[in-house]
């Protein structure tokens, strides 16, 4: 396939807003801000600053030189949406069904399997075949940095989950350059979805709508 750089669709973003939308299945009653956090007072901007971090990346045209699929793989393994819905109780327009009220930690554990999903994902694509390196390095490591962070500070992983995390990940990818990058913007748009229903998770345990 002959590469030529293309950047994103117009409408690639309110497309994905809108696919987020429909995953959270939101309400109209979740709040917009972080008043505060759930485990420090910098954790909210730090999920916010890896949310701005990943959309720059949706939007780079070194990932996406050549690339005019417009298909998003949410790959991370967790169950994040389920365990991070609002109180049906509380938000009766809800459609996520579960048989329990919402657990914070529940929604934390599942926010960090995603972290550390993420996080190995982008490790482990950085180890492999594909096209301009240096500059996909340094296109990366804001992301990697604001995921580092937040395992540090909001999220912290062992380590070892962490290396077994990236050697499976390491298997997805092959030896064709052009392909490997395919399937990282599918999976960097997938990973785009996933930090939006973080922040709403994050806002809503902020605001400790779910004590009520």
């Amino acid at each position: 396939m002959a590469e030529e750089n293309i950047k994103p669709a117009a409408g690639l973003m309110s497309c994905l807003l809108l696919t987020s939308t429909l995953q959270w299945r939101t309400c109209t009653s979740l709040p917009a801000r972080h008043p505060s956090a759930p485990n420090s007072d910098a954790c909210p901007a730090l999920f916010r600053s890896l949310l701005l971090n990943i959309t720059e990346l949706v939007k780079s045209e070194i990932l996406w030189h050549g690339i005019t699929s417009e298909t998003d793989a949410v790959s991370s393994p967790s169950d994040t949406v389920r365990a991070c819905a609002p109180n049906i109780q509380l938000n009766s327009s809800c459609m996520i069904n579960r048989n329990s009220s919402f657990s914070k930690s529940e929604c934390l554990l599942n926010m960090k399997k995603d972290l550390l999903h993420y996080h190995a994902v982008i490790q482990s694509y950085l180890k492999s075949t594909h096209r301009r390196p240096k500059e996909q390095e340094a296109l990366f490591l804001p992301t990697l940095r604001s995921i580092q962070n937040l395992q540090q500070k909001c999220s912290p992983m062992a380590n070892n989950g962490q290396d077994l995390a990236e050697e499976e990940a390491y298997q997805r990818w092959g030896s064709n350059p052009f392909t490997n990058r395919l399937e990282m913007c599918k999976t960097m748009r997938g990973f785009y979805i996933r930090a939006i229903t973080i922040n709403r998770a994050i806002s809503y345990i902020s605001a400790a709508h779910h004590r009520n």
